[in-house]
């Protein structure tokens, strides 16, 4: 990962909330929207050396709570679709934004609501989190993950303070540790661990809000629906990755209508950033899923 700087965008919502992001890539390319994946802010990004080659202009935001964005206290996965929305506009001066999503990890959700709202003209889904309190997914999860879907849903005060204690430091080093050889090279690589940091640290901002509203949103039963979806969606997995859905998207990808699903060999849960250039020409309809 090379260190490109980004171009600030504020929005402001109907609500009067502010809302931050940041535009990387050349000022003329194709606008590609990212949503990040858990606890990681605007400085989350990927494919700085293809940016300029593909001619894609990455638009990222910091969530509400998360890094300069306030706080929202009525959020929703609805709500966080239309800060996106919102924010999109900004980027393009557009009213009605049309444009390509990516999705990573924990922001699955949010991508999957933002494309069943009907702009975005694609959506890919890298790595995607599960909808692990789905019953045919929460089956499949190891006993630790499944009691702390049950706890999301029996007792919300106390999931919230179960990662409400989390910090960036802590969730660097869960993510590093459970992650195969593959992986950690990608994460313990210094510019890419540089990057990392700083999106964690706005993603724990304002003592991690953020990020606890995102994890039970999540970890709770999604109120969007992947049948409504009637863009192109391709679903990106890495054969080795460990993390983010106990059948690799298969079951996610079957409910989506004429979703494509790929699955990388040798590739694990850093596939987002492994194989940047396959990614964006899935996004730019330049390649298949």
């Amino acid at each position: 990962m090379q260190a490109i700087p980004g171009e600030p965008i504020r929005a402001v919502t109907p609500s009067g909330r502010t809302l931050a992001g940041a535009a990387y890539g050349p000022v003329d390319g194709t606008p590609v929207l990212f949503v990040a994946g858990a606890a990681t802010g605007k400085a989350m990004r990927f494919g700085d050396d293809q940016l300029g080659r593909r001619s894609v202009r990455l638009l990222c935001l910091d969530r509400p709570g998360m890094g300069d964005s306030d706080p929202d206290p009525e959020r929703t996965v609805a709500s966080t679709a239309e800060d996106y929305r919102v924010f999109a506009s900004a980027a393009l001066g557009a009213a009605a934004p049309s444009l390509p999503v990516v999705a990573n990890s924990q922001g699955s959700v949010f991508g999957l609501e933002i494309a069943a709202r009907g702009w975005a003209s694609s959506l890919t889904l890298v790595s995607p989190a599960d909808e692990v309190a789905h019953p045919a997914i929460h089956r499949m999860l190891p006993a630790q993950v499944a009691e702390l879907v049950d706890l999301v849903r029996d007792d919300p005060d106390a999931a919230r303070g179960v990662f409400a204690a989390f910090t960036a430091e802590a969730m660097e080093q869960m993510v590093l540790t459970g992650s195969p050889e593959r992986d950690r090279a990608v994460y313990e690589d210094p510019a890419f661990a540089a990057v990392y940091r700083a999106a964690l640290a706005e993603g724990f901002a304002n003592g991690g809000a953020g990020y606890v509203a995102d994890t039970m949103m999540a970890m709770s039963p999604w109120s969007v629906d992947p049948g409504a979806v009637t863009c192109p969606v391709a679903v990106l997995f890495g054969a080795d990755d460990r993390s983010h859905s106990p059948d690799l998207g298969e079951t996610l990808a079957g409910r989506i209508p004429g979703s494509s699903r790929r699955v990388l060999p040798g590739e694990g849960g850093s596939l987002l950033w492994t194989r940047a250039d396959l990614v964006l020409d899935v996004a730019l309809g330049r390649r298949r899923g």
